[in-house]
């Protein structure tokens, strides 16, 4: 039954052995369940989260989530907008990766708002002033392109094909598929955006805002730029580390060596953006509020160190390999390159969610730290475990790389 769900042509590893790689998988889904019934039945105290820190670990992996799957949105309006067809070698995968990332992060704000099922008053009830209601609508809203973008993905499973009703019905699909692109960059721009928008608006934390560009903060821009910088390093990442487990050939090297490119010049955008935000908040909003730049990295566990580490080594390093031909051709720099861009994102988002929300408010507070339970690392590592999981069954089943065979005859030859 297994090989008959298997895409003609392709070869794929045997049950035996695909269901021993689903096992740690499957652990780490299992550690997530847990952790997500004792949240919701005794309430986050079962977590290190306080009225200091409301947002903690989960927001932190949330916003790192939506801004990594920023590729599928991105990758999208490059393909079906721009033009660049090439890309159409590597959409399916990043729409497959979108998709994990978006209901995973739905998923996780189903736990951290405690009442999942009240999530519906977002739309029903919904608060006309608050950036959540916004992030809500449209992050759902974007999670249900993708999934209309994925369901076209889905039909081409072998088995699925030879219902006619399910080929004619994908085969048209595939010829409206602009329309959810354009309509998944509007949506993710804005909710992108209002995701850095809160910083503006933290009037209570006036040391955590920034000014205004226009009507919008400077990090709603930010946040944007940085998502769709960081966004196809992370597609690259997950289609290299599936070659390097499948040992095949799954996209061809120029639209690698195109998406990095892009991604490259888009970081060093970002960086020097980045960088004009920070020296401003440095000399002008933090002053300001009373404080200096070291009071963020006084005590506890952070250190100025972050923000270099963020800049220069996460930031800067993979901005010279990714516009450099020569640098971004050399598998190993390439990895690394991405890598660091990734992690320049978690980076960031780690800086704007948990070390600015330690700085007291009050000058009599004390310096606060966090550490996360592992009841919250549960829930976090579980979408790494449903990821891993629905992206190996959709390569194992589905035709997710549109030019495997073709590339493997090729080496094969």
């Amino acid at each position: 039954m297994d090989a008959a769900l298997i895409p003609d042509g392709l070869k794929r590893t045997s049950p035996g052995k695909f269901f021993l790689w689903t096992l740690p998988w499957l652990g780490l889904l299992a550690w997530g369940g847990i952790s997500a019934v004792l949240c919701l039945l005794l309430g986050l105290n079962q977590t290190n989260m306080s009225n200091i820190f409301a947002f903690a670990l989960w927001i932190v992996f949330d916003l790192v989530v939506i801004a990594l799957g920023a590729g599928a949105f991105f990758t999208g309006f490059l393909t079906y907008i721009i033009g660049k067809k090439e890309l159409k070698d590597i959409i399916n995968a990043t729409v497959v990766i979108g998709f994990i990332c978006y209901s995973g992060a739905v998923a996780m704000l189903g736990i951290d708002i405690g009442q999942p099922v009240r999530g519906w008053f977002i739309f029903w009830h919904a608060n006309v002033h608050s950036m959540l209601t916004e992030v809500s609508f449209c992050i759902t809203a974007y999670l249900a392109v993708l999934g209309i973008e994925y369901l076209p993905i889905l039909l081409e499973n072998r088995k699925l094909r030879e219902v006619r009703e399910f080929r004619i019905f994908g085969h048209n699909l595939h010829h409206i598929m602009a329309v959810f692109a354009a309509t998944g960059v509007f949506l993710s721009f804005f909710h992108q955006g209002s995701l850095g928008g809160m910083f503006g608006v933290m009037y209570a934390r006036p040391f955590a805002a920034r000014w205004d560009f226009y009507i919008w903060p400077t990090t709603f821009f930010l946040f944007v730029f940085s998502a769709i910088a960081a966004g196809p390093c992370f597609t690259i990442l997950c289609t290299k580390l599936t070659e390097a487990i499948s040992r095949k050939k799954l996209v061809p090297d120029g639209t690698i060596q195109l998406l990095a490119k892009i991604s490259g010049w888009l970081l060093a955008g970002y960086l020097v953006l980045k960088i004009i935000d920070t020296l401003g908040w440095v000399h002008g909003v933090v002053p300001g509020a009373g404080l200096t730049f070291m009071d963020f990295f006084r005590e506890g566990p952070y250190g100025a160190w972050l923000l270099g580490l963020e800049i220069i080594i996460c930031g800067i390093i993979p901005v010279i390999i990714l516009i450099t031909p020569q640098a971004r051709q050399n598998h190993g720099l390439l990895i690394l390159a991405c890598l660091l861009n990734c992690t320049g994102i978690v980076l960031n988002r780690f800086n704007f969610i948990v070390v600015n929300l330690a700085i007291p408010v009050m000058p009599f507070a004390r310096f606060w730290s966090y550490l996360p339970t592992w009841q919250e690392w549960g829930i976090a590592l579980a979408v790494v475990g449903y990821g891993m999981l629905l992206f190996s069954a959709s390569h194992r089943y589905l035709p997710l790389f549109p030019r495997e065979k073709e590339l493997n005859a090729a080496v094969s030859r």
